[in-house]
């Protein structure tokens, strides 16, 4: 059976390990969204990853509802981007663009109006915004001129990754956001084709696959879901029915790599999740699984080395220790991560956290 460290190709991409870097929401983009020369230094930190999935990145000022994330619409972004690329290049790293939008999340502060979701529903909790924590607002649910708007979105900044020199893309279609708000029930109550059935509610997924594929190739293209939890209120009544129904839809359109955030234990968040389905969707789907959410290395270890996943992805881990998979690797002890400074702004617990080897010569 393959290990963490045995080299694995995901469509067009070649990986020399299996320790993915989760996408990191870390806010240090600027009101505009450009990213700059201290996010290359983060990310070339960490270019030992197998891959790097970028923090999620807004494909339109519409669709983007978090202060200081980055986006791809612009030239501006991406100009900024290919510094990020650039230096993660330098280091030997392989980096592809997480692409966001977030629907209902949208707080009319940043997105500029009233946001758009598969159906007229309200998000639970509260958005972050420039002016605090505010209430989110009613979305109203897309038309197809909407569809087809965020369709052309999605592969503009699909074609802005790779110019920005990204390796791929990754479509965020898990915890709660635009896709996942259309796949599952739960927020997802339109009677035309885009609601009703499984098959109906992954037509959307599938079209925006289909946009991103035909921009850039579909080698070049992988997708996130988060099927056995409760995410910013969106779940699923029957979840192994859809992803067993989405896993053939992934097959078909020879999408080459999916990321599931697949817990199997209570998240940090307190989610309870549900059984995993990525069993139930292996039969169907022949690319490559990789699996996400609070793991440590050793469940990394087990997973891989147990046939359950080609590849884990880790998140938070990767925050303190920029040298993870060497840390892995040499059984070595960890760095612990800094929350009050993970969405701060600043170099502080962003790229200031200690490698391996400076903390042995000291």
């Amino acid at each position: 059976m393959p290990s963490l460290f045995t080299p694995l190709q995901l469509g067009a991409i070649e990986l020399p390990n299996r320790i993915l870097m989760a996408p990191l929401t870390r806010a240090r983009a600027g009101r505009e969204g450009v990213p700059n020369e201290l996010m290359a230094r983060y990310y070339a930190q960490r270019a030992g990853a197998g891959l790097i999935i970028s923090e999620a990145t807004g494909i339109s000022r519409e669709g983007l509802g978090w202060p200081d994330a980055p986006g791809l619409w612009s030239e501006a972004q991406v100009e900024g981007w290919k510094l990020v690329t650039d230096a993660v290049h330098s280091e030997g790293g392989r980096i592809v663009a997480q692409l966001w939008h977030m629907g209902r999340l949208v707080h009319p502060d940043l997105g500029g109006g009233q946001p758009v979701s598969s159906s007229p529903t309200t998000a639970p909790d509260f958005a972050h915004t420039y002016a605090g924590k505010q209430p989110y607002t009613e979305a109203r649910a897309a038309t197809q001129a909407d569809v087809d708007r965020i369709l052309a979105d999605y592969a503009r900044a699909a074609r802005n990754a790779i110019r920005a020199g990204f390796d791929g893309v990754q479509v965020h279609g898990a915890n709660g956001y635009l896709v996942d708000q259309f796949l599952r029930d739960s927020a997802n109550d339109r009677d035309d084709d885009y609601g009703g059935s499984t098959g109906n509610r992954i037509r959307f997924a599938r079209q925006v696959l289909e946009a991103v594929g035909g921009a850039i190739g579909m080698d070049r293209v992988g997708i996130r879901f988060s099927p056995n939890i409760h995410v910013q209120g969106v779940e699923d009544s029957n979840p192994l029915a859809l992803y067993v129904e989405l896993a053939w839809t992934l097959e078909e359109l020879k999408v080459p790599w999916i990321e599931l955030r697949e817990p199997y234990k209570p998240t940090s968040s307190g989610s309870i999740p549900t059984a995993p389905v990525s069993p139930a969707m292996r039969p169907h789907y022949s690319g490559k699984i990789v699996i996400n959410s609070d793991h440590d290395w050793t469940d990394a270890r087990h997973r891989i080395e147990g046939g359950h996943a080609d590849a884990v992805s880790i998140g938070r881990l990767f925050i303190a220790n920029p040298d993870l998979v060497t840390r892995i690797a040499m059984d070595a002890p960890l760095n612990f991560g800094d929350q009050r400074t993970f969405y701060s702004g600043g170099a502080e617990g962003y790229t200031d956290y200690p490698f391996l080897t400076e903390q042995v010569a000291a």
